[in-house]
């Protein structure tokens, strides 16, 4: 019989196996899936995996793959600070969706004025936005209770509905003889985020890796993030520390919010150029797989946040060049959640194999 025995500590060759043996899984049952579709499943597989990187068009994909990583390192960061103090905050889609609105319409109230100060504003109210939408389950939840999962999740389509009322409302471009969306903010110099559009470099790639440096000294080597890893392993301990439960919270959601806020700033600003009934992408449901494949390390979270920006421009092409399903791919990134929850479960209990009777 097998079955399943506690280690005294977790392992540390797991800890970081694990997430690499997700990955091959995830191939390895993507190209099933691919097969089973009447693809090619190692043309499919090296289209995704590989062709972004060293293919004859490489020189066009490279850039977009920092363009599709920032926003998910920005949120997946955010959301690692919560995910190791215990505080689970599932609803960064909306803090994104917040923080694109807010910023989008500060731009756009000084339309079409031009200022260095403008951008500047916009990224100021992006953060705000992203902030005060994150405070709504953090607050719920130190004075009353209430579960921060819940609450952030259903907060996320109360935004979306946001989102939708804007781009036919308040923010709808007034030339546009009636379609919803904004006005193209890519055409608005003051604020744009683009620093070399060629190059796919934007300020949101910039607060990208600044948010990866804050956040590794912060947890590393600042009594904040001690107290953040002291109160995700034992939240008794951290009590007995000094530790306030409650603002930590509302810390950790503060600095969510935040990041998401400007991860949705940023893509209104620079790639997206507009708000629009779907300006979302589900980066934020996606920033969560991010986070736990990184192992909620902000390095670990970089290097994530790039694979994940693969499956996307590889998932592009092959939905272009080999008619790949545009579900596939979303199965492919389900697949890799999966895979890692399900290899993770070694990290801290050990196979043992018993005689089928024996306890």
């Amino acid at each position: 019989m097998i079955r399943l025995e506690k280690r005294t500590a977790p392992s540390r060759f797991w800890t970081y196996a694990a997430p690499l043996l997700a990955v091959v899984l995830t191939m390895v049952c993507g190209a099933l899936v691919f097969a089973a579709l009447g693809n090619d499943p190692f043309v499919t597989i090296r289209t995704i995996f590989w062709d972004p990187l060293f293919s004859e068009f490489s020189w066009y994909y490279r850039p977009q793959l920092l363009i599709k990583a920032a926003p998910l390192v920005l949120i997946a960061i955010g959301l690692s600070f919560g995910f190791r103090a215990g505080v689970w905050n599932i609803g960064a889609e909306g803090q994104y969706i917040l923080g694109a609105i807010c910023g989008a319409a500060v731009g756009l109230a000084f339309y079409p004025t031009e200022s260095p100060f403008i951008f500047p504003l916009m990224v100021m109210a992006g953060a705000l936005g992203g902030w005060a939408w994150a405070m709504i389950p953090g607050v719920l939840r130190v004075r009353f209770g209430t579960n921060e999962i819940l609450v952030s999740l259903m907060l996320v389509y109360v935004a979306q509905n946001l989102l939708a009322s804007m781009a036919l409302g308040a923010l709808r471009n007034p030339d546009a003889s009636g379609f919803p969306g904004s006005r193209n903010l890519a055409r608005y110099p003051s604020a744009t985020s683009w620093i070399n559009e060629g190059a796919g470099l934007h300020w949101g790639v910039v607060f990208a890796l600044i948010a990866v440096i804050f956040a590794y000294i912060t947890l590393s080597r600042h009594i904040f993030g001690f107290h953040v890893r002291l109160s995700g392993q034992s939240p008794r301990a951290a009590r007995f520390a000094g530790v306030n439960p409650g603002l930590l919270v509302l810390i950790c959601m503060g600095i969510s919010g935040t990041l998401a806020g400007l991860a949705g700033l940023f893509e209104v600003a620079g790639p997206s150029g507009l708000i629009s009934i779907d300006f979302n992408a589900g980066y934020g449901f996606t920033a969560i797989i991010v986070a736990f494949l990184g192992r909620l390390h902000p390095v670990g979270i970089l290097l994530a946040a790039g694979l994940m920006a693969l499956t996307y421009i590889g998932g592009e092409i092959a939905q272009s060049n080999l008619r790949l399903p545009a579900a596939a791919i979303q199965v492919l990134q389900g697949m890799l959640l999966f895979f890692l929850l399900a290899v993770d479960v070694l990290t801290h209990y050990r196979i043992r194999l018993t005689a089928r009777g024996v306890a």
